[in-house]
């Protein structure tokens, strides 16, 4: 069964890597590795991984963090991921004040805020996934994808799913979620819904075994591992 990746790396990112030492993952192997695991007869044929560039002015290590990102993108690359970029809004607004969780929040009570999003991510991957099984139904491609895969708990995505499956019904869908075992989340029933199948978490023996070499060759200088990772 051939099959496509979409991964959302915002999700991925803040759902399973964030606090560990695993971040210099090796998603392609990752991802064919799991793919094994629920059907030992699929082939991993793509996977497209949707980000945003850190904004350094916000980041925790600041320009660090942005260069860290810079790099793990090009080893990305390098293993032949597809990267598309949305983009981050930073605007002003006002939100209700947190006093502490037993106090509800008040309209009557607003402070200002920054408010930060990631925008254009969601939509590009229910675009690029829709596109894809509308194209190759379109073109009748001698090697169609039989699987769509989405990496993400996003709830928003749930409708391009329950479209992709009302319109192709030939395709399987898959949801992985970017979740680690110690955290007791409920599988996003509006996601699961949708999907032939569903895995709910990722272990950290699964990320420890699926890391980059340090150093992975690119066309240029190569990728190397932040120190901070």
């Amino acid at each position: 069964m051939r099959t496509a990746f979409f991964v959302d790396g915002y999700n991925l990112f803040y759902g399973l890597l964030a606090g560990t030492p695993y971040k210099w993952l090796d998603l392609p192997s990752l991802l064919g590795h799991i793919l094994h695991v629920e059907n030992p007869t699929s082939v991993l044929t793509s996977v497209d991984y949707f980000t945003s560039s850190v904004k350094p002015e916000l980041a925790t290590r600041g320009r660090v963090s942005k260069e860290a990102q810079d790099t793990y993108v090009r080893a990305l690359k390098a293993r032949h991921v597809n990267i598309h970029y949305g983009r981050h809004q930073l605007e002003p607004a006002r939100a209700p004040r947190f006093i502490d969780k037993g106090t509800g929040a008040s309209r009557l009570d607003k402070v200002d805020i920054w408010k930060l999003e990631e925008k254009e991510t969601d939509v590009h991957i229910a675009v690029s996934m829709y596109r894809l099984a509308a194209r190759q139904a379109l073109l009748r491609s001698l090697e169609p994808v039989d699987q769509l895969v989405l990496v993400s708990g996003d709830t928003d995505m749930a409708p391009a799913l329950r479209a992709i499956r009302e319109d192709f019904p030939d395709l399987t869908l898959g949801v992985i979620l970017p979740h680690r075992p110690e955290f007791k989340r409920p599988a996003p029933g509006s996601l699961k819904n949708h999907a032939h199948w569903m895995r709910r978490v990722i272990t950290a023996d699964e990320l420890r075994q699926h890391q980059l070499p340090p150093r992975v060759p690119t066309h240029k200088a190569p990728a190397i591992k932040p120190d901070y990772w």
